[in-house]
């Protein structure tokens, strides 16, 4: 993945350096953004923090029982950053379910959000359950439960769901079963998370946090009206990745990148809005210090 340069997307206009906290999706953990963060980390001011956390039930927390609801996670989180001594406001990037998460976070505790970045989110009850779960998936997720498909069978078909274009391919698939294989989430967690997702029942009106949505116009899993439908009703900002799939990151991470800089930058400014739908440019940008999982 090529970053953007940190002169396109100034996110150090920032009053202070932040403590940015990532969270995954659906049965995914802290090892799945690969080097994401720490291009995100180079990318942001001097000092940043970024913090990777688990949802229980999943990577480092795979043995714990995974909360039945969307609000009982979003507390895990605030439980884990208190036991690491991390003092809120928080920025928050994350996708998918851990994006559900953030809204449950944000709208009972405003106060400790300074911003939040969600990635190919879906809520109910903005946007009807074929869109949430695209009816072209069923088929392909009902047979690999049918035939209790292996762990590489099911990161195959992961990989092939969620994403359109990822750099390595081949090597990506190699290190997602490399982490099934450390940490895997059983059958009764991936259920309980998917009860959860499926039950969560969003606010009508936005929280009181600056968000920004981005999502990939190739998502095959989530439809990507379900971001655009959120953005209109919470009148909130949104950037659409003209090709990427749902896992966006590793699609375009330069790309995510660039639309977080230019968001916080437009933030900063006393703006609310961004426009841009294309990808990153090209330039370099050296892995910075201050990624913990």
């Amino acid at each position: 993945m090529t970053p953007p340069n940190k002169a396109d997307t100034a996110p150090q206009q920032e009053a202070r350096p932040a403590t940015w906290v990532l969270l995954r999706g659906l049965t995914r953990e802290a090892g799945h953004w690969g080097d994401f963060p720490m291009h995100l980390q180079a990318a942001l001011r001097s000092g940043t923090r970024l913090v990777c956390l688990d949802l229980p039930g999943n990577g480092t927390l795979h043995a714990q029982p995974s909360p039945t609801t969307v609000a009982d996670m979003a507390e895990a989180v605030r439980q884990q950053l208190s036991e690491r001594g991390l003092q809120p406001p928080f920025h928050v990037l994350a996708m998918s379910l851990g994006a559900m998460v953030t809204v449950a976070w944000a709208a009972h505790h405003p106060e400790e959000l300074s911003a939040a970045v969600l990635v190919n989110i879906s809520l109910r009850p903005h946007s009807p359950f074929w869109q949430r779960l695209r009816p072209s998936c069923y088929p392909r997720i009902l047979g690999l439960l049918l035939r209790r498909a292996s762990g590489e069978a099911w990161e195959s078909a992961i990989l092939q769901l969620t994403t359109c274009h990822p750099p390595d391919g081949p090597g990506l698939l190699r290190q997602w079963r490399s982490l099934r294989q450390r940490h895997p989430v059983d059958t009764a967690n991936g259920l309980r998370q998917l009860w959860a997702a499926a039950r969560y029942r969003a606010p009508a009106t936005a929280p009181r946090v600056p968000l920004l949505l981005l999502n990939g116009a190739g998502d095959q899993l989530v439809h990507p009206a379900c971001s655009a439908t959120l953005a209109s009703r919470w009148a909130c900002a949104l950037a659409v990745h003209p090709s990427a799939g749902h896992d966006l990151p590793q699609d375009d991470g330069g790309w995510v990148i660039a639309q977080i800089g230019h968001w916080l930058s437009d933030q900063a400014q006393g703006g609310g809005s961004t426009e841009s739908a294309t990808p990153a440019p090209d330039a370099s940008a050296a892995p910075g210090d201050g990624v913990t999982t």
